[in-house]
């Protein structure tokens, strides 16, 4: 029965991969416009795609020489010999999901743009289509790797299921070191070029967003593919994955000792929910449609046709999923599936509120702009941190949820089986989450393109509609993420204290009391990593900004006729800018995330680890929704500006609010989203290294 549920997951993920091959030939049918704006999306694609390969080049480097390390640790006992080749296939997935997203996401912009020329519907059409590539190759990709690993390991080489699931947390490790990449590189690049385009473009100068004569437009554009979709596909990649494996691994501690239940059924669990969930997601993918209303919350409806479809179809299907594999005795995992499901919608909710235009928040803070660009930035830093509350409540809510309503009173590590089966029910319709996520960079580029190209008035005023919506829809992604990242971290924990258990024995004395001075030493280390964490990626935000905001005053200035539109500007040096800087400094902070849980276990133990993990995922998580929730509300501030209200675009309002959105930039885009990633790598690579740690401080 265990085999042939994992083969319905591998059919889960080919019918994923399917479907985002359909909808990928649907996007190329759609006419891409005019030869100028072929020619501004052929740019546009020559820059990710270069940008694309040079990172990967960094990253061979990086896989190959983790590869030999876990090679090493494999053939000293302290892991299987799966696990090297498990960690490639992660990071390459992860990866190639990314690709995949920026392939087409840098052939729909032009048809996107095209298309709204004809009307809104038919430009939503094309973008969400694009963006339902991305979500479906990522859940596609995701169920492939982990059914393939497990039939193989399960059918072919009959491993004990603590192997397996071992191996299959390890490629956990391989897509999260990806996805940090990815985030962090592709997240200084494309807010580089952001913000030194807007400084100089809006601020100093005084022209259009992504007007022709801003040396960095073509940049900036490049950013929203590298940034937004790339770094982000591979980011939604590692959660998914990451929620999924941690279930798993539980799931054979949790019933081990019952007799009723095989173990083998309870790691079945989360890959048949996160292969209904792919069906769910593609029913409610073919209900997304609109008129021509461009206010944000008709839009916000048409989406959640969609998005509310795939949970309720999740939620009635899980009841009899989980009664027949585990029984109705353990029928309470299905409404700890439930929470979960229940907290991403609200966490959801919650993003939007803060952060969309159409609410009083966001509305409330772009009026702060009339007095200029520190009350405006003080205002969003305000909303940030109060915005943290509310998704609190709810997580804490869902956990203690969970953990009751699986058993956790009676048995704690079922409890816990039920928070990692809470994280799979909220990210279980991420193909069509993401779509409407990845949806929002697609419309960015049309608008953009829409400028340069010299477009209709009222093109432009639909594709900003699609944008407008865009950041709302990215910021409740970034949400689902955020909070998907809190409910896997203790399940990841929880893996980690069993797996240091299995591998000294009776030889390790835990002591997970912060009164332990190394678990609040840990604990200390921990808080302080995701702010070390932000600040490095801030910094290198600012320092290739600074590179850009130079290179284009220099091209106004000494290029005769730039401003006069005469002349062409030099797009290609701000793109190189921002490449070779975006590649330098992506390095420091990836590997800060995979040194420093070694390090602290070979100086502090594995009760010092504990600490380290518990902190970083309680700062992190406050800190990530702080500052994703800021970047959202400072960019839809501006939106809300630009159409029409304080005095529109040109006013001294429009320009204090686009400092503000400068300041959330990285904010929203770079720092924030990564640190989501780095509280699961910090846990993932100290379950690769516990045989590591464990066995030095007992020799």
């Amino acid at each position: 029965m265990d085999s042939m549920l994992a083969i319905l997951t591998l059919i889960g993920s080919v019918a994923a991969l399917v479907f985002a091959y359909t909808r990928a030939k649907k996007v190329l049918r759609f006419p891409a416009g005019s030869e100028t704006m072929k020619k501004i999306s052929a740019s546009i694609h020559e820059g990710a795609m270069a940008y694309l390969k040079r990172q990967y080049r960094i990253l061979v480097i990086f896989f190959v020489g983790m590869f030999c390390i876990l090679l090493i640790m494999a053939a000293a006992g302290f892991l299987t010999w799966f696990v090297p080749f498990a960690f490639i296939t992660g990071g390459f997935f992860s990866g190639l999901s990314g690709f995949v997203g920026m392939q087409i996401a840098t052939r729909a912009n032009a048809r996107t743009a095209a298309a709204c020329q004809k009307g809104l519907n038919k430009g939503l059409n094309v973008a969400f289509s694009a963006g339902s590539v991305m979500g479906f190759t990522v859940v596609g990709l995701g169920l492939l790797d982990i059914s393939i690993w497990y039939l193989i390991l399960s059918v072919v080489f009959k491993l004990p299921i603590e192997d397996i699931t071992g191996a299959m947390i390890t490629f956990g490790m391989g897509a999260s070191s990806m996805a940090l990449f990815a985030r962090v590189g592709g997240g200084i690049y494309t807010k580089a070029a952001d913000v030194g385009a807007d400084l100089v473009g809006k601020v100093e100068a005084g022209i259009p967003e992504d007007d022709p004569r801003n040396p960095a437009v073509i940049a900036d554009n490049v950013g929203d593919n590298v940034g937004d979709v790339a770094g982000m596909g591979a980011d939604l990649y590692e959660s998914y994955v990451g929620s999924i494996v941690s279930s798993c691994a539980l799931g054979v501690v949790a019933f081990k000792n019952i007799e009723s239940v095989d173990q083998l059924s309870a790691v079945m669990i989360p890959m048949i929910l996160a292969a209904v969930g792919v069906l769910a997601s593609i029913i409610g993918a073919l209900l997304v449609r609109t008129g021509e209303d461009t206010r944000q919350s008709t839009l916000l409806r048409s989406l959640r046709v969609g998005t509310n479809t795939s949970a309720v179809i999740i939620a009635v299907v899980a009841f009899p999923l989980v009664w027949v594999i585990l029984g109705k005795e353990f029928i309470g995992i299905y409404f700890a599936i439930l929470s979960g499901l229940l907290a991403g919608v609200l966490i959801g909710l919650s993003t939007e509120y803060f952060t969309s235009d159409t609410y009083k928040p966001t509305q409330n803070l772009s009026g702060k702009s009339l007095t200029g660009s520190a009350t405006i930035i003080i205002g969003g830093l305000s909303l940030g941190m109060l915005s943290t509350a509310l998704p609190i409540i709810i997580i804490a809510v869902c956990i203690m949820a969970a953990y009751g309503f699986s058993g956790g009173f009676a048995d704690a590590t079922r409890g816990l089986y039920g928070i990692a089966l809470a994280a799979v029910g909220m990210l279980s319709t991420l193909g069509i989450t993401l779509a409407t996520d990845a949806y929002g960079p697609i419309a960015d580029n049309a608008g953009g393109i829409a400028e340069m190209a010299g477009l209709d008035a009222e093109v432009r005023t639909r594709t900003d509609a699609l944008d407008s919506l865009g950041n709302t829809t990215a910021a409740t992604g970034k949400g689902f993420a955020i909070g998907s990242a809190a409910l896997t971290a203790l399940a990841l924990i929880a893996s980690y204290v069993e797996k240091v258990q299995q591998v000294g024995g009776s030889s390790v004395k835990l002591d997970m009391s912060v009164m332990n001075p190394t678990v609040l030493v840990g604990l200390f280390i921990g808080a302080c990593l995701p702010f070390i964490f932000a600040a490095l990626t801030m910094s290198s935000v600012g320092k290739a900004a600074q590179s850009i905001v130079v290179e284009v005053r220099r091209q106004f200035r000494e290029i005769t006729g730039l401003m006069e539109g005469t002349a062409e500007a030099d797009y290609k040096t701000c793109v190189d800018i921002c490449t070779k800087a975006s590649l330098r400094e992506m390095i420091l902070p990836t590997l800060l995330a995979i040194i420093t849980p070694i390090v602290t276990g070979l100086i502090l133990g594995y009760n010092g680890v504990i600490g380290l993990l518990t902190g970083a995922t309680a700062s992190g998580f406050v800190m990530a929704i702080f500052m994703a929730n800021s970047g959202g509300a400072w960019d839809n501030a501006k939106k809300y500006i630009e159409g029409g209200n304080h005095g529109g675009k040109g006013s001294e309002a429009h320009k204090a609010a686009v400092v503000g959105d400068t300041v959330g930039d990285p904010f929203k885009d770079t720092s924030g989203p990564s640190i989501n990633i780095l509280i699961k790598l910090l846990s993932m690579v100290s379950i690769v290294f516990a045989g590591l740690v464990v066995n030095f401080h007992l020799f």
